[in-house]
Protein backbone atom coordinates (compact mmCIF):
# COMPACT_ATOMS: atom_id res chain seq x y z
CA UNK A 1 0.00 0.00 0.00
CA UNK A 2 1.11 3.16 -0.78
CA UNK A 3 1.97 5.49 2.29
CA UNK A 4 0.42 9.11 1.92
CA UNK A 5 0.67 12.60 3.92
CA UNK A 6 -2.15 13.32 6.33
CA UNK A 7 -1.55 16.72 4.55
CA UNK A 8 -2.60 15.82 1.07
CA UNK A 9 -5.54 13.21 2.40
CA UNK A 10 -6.63 16.16 4.57
CA UNK A 11 -6.04 19.29 2.23
CA UNK A 12 -7.93 18.09 -0.65
CA UNK A 13 -10.41 16.93 1.13
CA UNK A 14 -13.15 19.58 2.38
CA UNK A 15 -15.46 17.04 4.29
CA UNK A 16 -13.62 14.19 5.92
CA UNK A 17 -16.61 14.12 8.56
CA UNK A 18 -14.62 12.42 11.99
CA UNK A 19 -11.36 10.75 11.54
CA UNK A 20 -9.03 8.74 13.59
CA UNK A 21 -5.15 7.94 13.18
CA UNK A 22 -3.29 5.61 15.44
CA UNK A 23 0.60 4.45 14.79
CA UNK A 24 3.37 4.17 16.07
CA UNK A 25 5.84 7.71 16.42
CA UNK A 26 8.70 8.55 14.09
CA UNK A 27 11.17 7.62 17.00
CA UNK A 28 9.43 4.42 17.56
CA UNK A 29 8.76 5.76 21.21
CA UNK A 30 5.32 5.60 21.39
CA UNK A 31 1.88 5.19 19.97
CA UNK A 32 0.12 7.56 18.47
CA UNK A 33 -3.90 7.75 18.71
CA UNK A 34 -5.81 11.29 17.09
CA UNK A 35 -9.34 11.84 16.74
CA UNK A 36 -10.80 14.86 14.91
CA UNK A 37 -14.61 15.86 14.44
CA UNK A 38 -15.73 18.49 11.88
CA UNK A 39 -19.45 19.83 11.10
CA UNK A 40 -21.46 21.49 8.82
CA UNK A 41 -24.65 22.24 10.73
CA UNK A 42 -24.62 24.84 13.26
CA UNK A 43 -25.60 21.83 15.82
CA UNK A 44 -22.46 19.97 15.26
CA UNK A 45 -20.39 22.91 15.48
CA UNK A 46 -21.45 23.50 18.70
CA UNK A 47 -18.99 21.63 20.57
CA UNK A 48 -15.72 21.35 22.03
CA UNK A 49 -13.14 18.17 23.50
CA UNK A 50 -13.17 18.24 27.05
CA UNK A 51 -10.74 15.70 29.43
CA UNK A 52 -13.09 13.04 31.01
CA UNK A 53 -10.96 11.01 33.42
CA UNK A 54 -8.27 9.43 31.00
CA UNK A 55 -10.18 10.11 27.88
CA UNK A 56 -12.39 12.77 26.62
CA UNK A 57 -16.20 13.54 25.43
CA UNK A 58 -17.78 16.27 23.96
CA UNK A 59 -19.35 18.78 25.45
CA UNK A 60 -21.89 21.80 24.05
CA UNK A 61 -20.03 25.41 23.64
CA UNK A 62 -23.41 27.05 24.29
CA UNK A 63 -25.61 24.51 25.46
CA UNK A 64 -28.56 26.92 24.58
CA UNK A 65 -27.77 26.48 21.17
CA UNK A 66 -27.47 22.81 21.05
CA UNK A 67 -30.76 21.38 19.34
CA UNK A 68 -30.14 17.77 19.44
CA UNK A 69 -27.05 16.02 21.63
CA UNK A 70 -27.99 12.77 20.74
CA UNK A 71 -25.18 11.88 17.59
CA UNK A 72 -23.45 14.69 18.96
CA UNK A 73 -22.28 14.15 22.48
CA UNK A 74 -20.37 11.28 23.25
CA UNK A 75 -17.34 10.15 24.88
CA UNK A 76 -14.56 9.50 22.00
CA UNK A 77 -11.81 8.56 24.25
CA UNK A 78 -11.98 5.88 27.02
CA UNK A 79 -9.15 3.66 28.90
CA UNK A 80 -9.96 -0.08 29.93
CA UNK A 81 -6.82 -1.41 31.81
CA UNK A 82 -4.20 -1.82 28.78
CA UNK A 83 -6.30 -0.59 26.25
CA UNK A 84 -7.82 2.88 24.50
CA UNK A 85 -10.53 3.14 22.90
CA UNK A 86 -11.46 5.60 20.04
CA UNK A 87 -15.15 6.28 18.20
CA UNK A 88 -16.84 8.59 16.38
CA UNK A 89 -20.26 8.07 18.75
CA UNK A 90 -21.68 6.06 21.49
CA UNK A 91 -20.02 3.12 20.40
CA UNK A 92 -17.39 3.92 22.67
CA UNK A 93 -19.53 2.94 25.42
CA UNK A 94 -20.63 -0.46 24.17
CA UNK A 95 -17.17 -1.61 23.54
CA UNK A 96 -16.03 -0.50 26.87
CA UNK A 97 -18.59 -2.14 28.38
CA UNK A 98 -18.47 -5.41 26.36
CA UNK A 99 -14.67 -5.29 26.51
CA UNK A 100 -15.21 -5.26 30.56
CA UNK A 101 -17.01 -8.71 30.08
CA UNK A 102 -14.22 -10.39 28.08
CA UNK A 103 -15.79 -9.79 24.48
CA UNK A 104 -13.65 -9.02 21.98
CA UNK A 105 -13.55 -5.94 19.87
CA UNK A 106 -15.31 -7.27 16.83
CA UNK A 107 -17.83 -8.79 19.12
CA UNK A 108 -18.88 -5.77 21.09
CA UNK A 109 -19.72 -4.16 18.14
CA UNK A 110 -21.92 -6.96 16.60
CA UNK A 111 -25.04 -4.63 18.64
CA UNK A 112 -24.11 -1.93 16.78
CA UNK A 113 -24.54 -0.21 12.87
CA UNK A 114 -24.41 3.24 11.13
CA UNK A 115 -25.85 5.95 12.74
CA UNK A 116 -29.44 6.82 11.96
CA UNK A 117 -29.04 9.89 9.91
CA UNK A 118 -30.80 9.28 6.71
CA UNK A 119 -29.96 10.10 3.95
CA UNK A 120 -25.82 9.94 5.38
CA UNK A 121 -26.08 6.46 7.37
CA UNK A 122 -22.67 8.18 8.76
CA UNK A 123 -20.54 5.18 9.22
CA UNK A 124 -19.42 4.56 12.93
CA UNK A 125 -15.75 4.12 12.96
CA UNK A 126 -13.67 2.80 16.11
CA UNK A 127 -10.28 1.82 16.86
CA UNK A 128 -8.64 -0.07 20.01
CA UNK A 129 -5.08 0.12 20.87
CA UNK A 130 -3.85 -2.78 22.93
CA UNK A 131 -0.44 -2.22 25.10
CA UNK A 132 1.55 -5.69 26.19
CA UNK A 133 5.30 -6.40 27.16
CA UNK A 134 6.38 -2.71 25.72
CA UNK A 135 4.74 -3.06 22.26
CA UNK A 136 1.11 -2.45 20.87
CA UNK A 137 -1.01 -4.15 18.51
CA UNK A 138 -4.61 -2.24 17.38
CA UNK A 139 -7.44 -2.52 14.92
CA UNK A 140 -9.94 -0.56 13.31
CA UNK A 141 -13.59 -0.70 12.57
CA UNK A 142 -16.16 0.60 10.21
CA UNK A 143 -20.10 -0.08 10.17
CA UNK A 144 -21.63 1.72 6.89
CA UNK A 145 -24.82 0.89 5.05
CA UNK A 146 -25.04 -0.72 2.32
CA UNK A 147 -24.39 1.76 -0.67
CA UNK A 148 -27.13 3.87 1.44
CA UNK A 149 -29.23 0.93 1.88
CA UNK A 150 -30.70 1.70 5.55
CA UNK A 151 -31.51 -2.30 6.03
CA UNK A 152 -28.53 -3.81 5.25
CA UNK A 153 -25.02 -3.16 7.37
CA UNK A 154 -21.44 -3.62 6.27
CA UNK A 155 -18.82 -4.50 8.60
CA UNK A 156 -15.20 -4.46 8.10
CA UNK A 157 -12.02 -4.82 10.75
CA UNK A 158 -8.78 -4.56 9.78
CA UNK A 159 -6.15 -5.10 12.72
CA UNK A 160 -2.61 -4.04 12.63
CA UNK A 161 -0.09 -6.10 14.60
CA UNK A 162 3.93 -4.63 14.84
CA UNK A 163 2.99 -1.39 13.94
CA UNK A 164 6.20 0.28 12.12
CA UNK A 165 7.94 3.54 13.15
CA UNK A 166 6.61 6.90 11.29
CA UNK A 167 3.56 4.84 10.13
CA UNK A 168 -0.58 5.02 11.02
CA UNK A 169 -3.58 4.14 9.48
CA UNK A 170 -6.44 6.95 8.90
CA UNK A 171 -9.97 6.14 8.88
CA UNK A 172 -12.58 8.74 8.92
CA UNK A 173 -16.23 8.67 7.74
CA UNK A 174 -16.88 10.72 4.59
CA UNK A 175 -14.61 10.33 1.22
CA UNK A 176 -16.02 14.25 0.60
CA UNK A 177 -18.48 16.74 0.84
CA UNK A 178 -21.88 16.31 -0.83
CA UNK A 179 -25.55 15.61 0.03
CA UNK A 180 -25.73 13.06 0.80
CA UNK A 181 -22.51 12.09 2.43
CA UNK A 182 -20.45 9.67 0.43
CA UNK A 183 -19.57 7.11 3.34
CA UNK A 184 -15.92 6.14 3.34
CA UNK A 185 -14.53 3.39 1.32
CA UNK A 186 -11.67 0.80 1.05
CA UNK A 187 -8.84 -0.17 3.87
CA UNK A 188 -7.76 2.87 6.31
CA UNK A 189 -4.97 4.41 4.56
CA UNK A 190 -1.11 4.45 5.34
CA UNK A 191 0.04 7.60 6.31
CA UNK A 192 3.05 9.21 7.88
CA UNK A 193 3.55 10.21 11.64
CA UNK A 194 6.68 13.18 12.37
CA UNK A 195 7.36 15.03 14.89
CA UNK A 196 6.21 15.45 18.56
CA UNK A 197 3.05 15.51 20.52
CA UNK A 198 2.50 19.03 20.14
CA UNK A 199 3.73 19.54 16.48
CA UNK A 200 2.07 16.75 14.92
CA UNK A 201 -1.29 18.06 16.75
CA UNK A 202 -0.20 21.50 14.56
CA UNK A 203 0.27 19.74 11.60
CA UNK A 204 -3.02 17.66 11.69
CA UNK A 205 -5.25 21.16 12.90
CA UNK A 206 -3.15 23.35 10.25
CA UNK A 207 -4.59 20.91 7.43
CA UNK A 208 -8.32 20.70 8.25
CA UNK A 209 -10.45 22.84 6.67
CA UNK A 210 -10.66 26.35 7.98
CA UNK A 211 -14.45 26.20 7.98
CA UNK A 212 -15.51 23.04 8.92
CA UNK A 213 -13.28 22.03 11.83
CA UNK A 214 -14.66 21.91 15.23
CA UNK A 215 -11.70 20.01 17.54
CA UNK A 216 -8.94 17.84 17.36
CA UNK A 217 -7.46 15.19 20.04
CA UNK A 218 -3.81 13.71 20.08
CA UNK A 219 -1.99 11.16 22.49
CA UNK A 220 1.46 10.01 22.78
CA UNK A 221 1.76 7.00 25.30
CA UNK A 222 5.26 6.20 25.91
CA UNK A 223 6.21 2.64 25.46
CA UNK A 224 8.31 1.95 28.02
CA UNK A 225 6.50 3.76 31.05
CA UNK A 226 2.47 3.62 29.57
CA UNK A 227 2.15 7.36 30.72
CA UNK A 228 0.91 9.65 28.03
CA UNK A 229 0.92 12.83 27.03
CA UNK A 230 -2.13 14.73 25.34
CA UNK A 231 -3.10 17.44 23.23
CA UNK A 232 -6.71 18.83 22.15
CA UNK A 233 -6.94 22.03 20.29
CA UNK A 234 -10.77 23.80 20.10
CA UNK A 235 -11.94 26.03 17.19
CA UNK A 236 -14.42 27.28 19.83
CA UNK A 237 -12.64 29.19 22.76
Amino acid sequence: MEKLTLKEELAGNSYPGRGIVIGKSADGGSAVIAYFIMGRSENSRNRIFVEDGQGIRTQAFEPSKMTDPSLVIYAPVRVLGNKTIVTNGDQTDTIYECMDRQQTFEQSLRSRTFEPDAPNYTPRISGIVHFNDGGFNYAMSILKSNNGNPDSCSRFTFAYENPVAGEAHFLHTYMGDGNPLPSFSGEPKLVSVDGDLKSFAGYVWENLNEENKVSLFVRYIDLNTGKFESCIINKNK
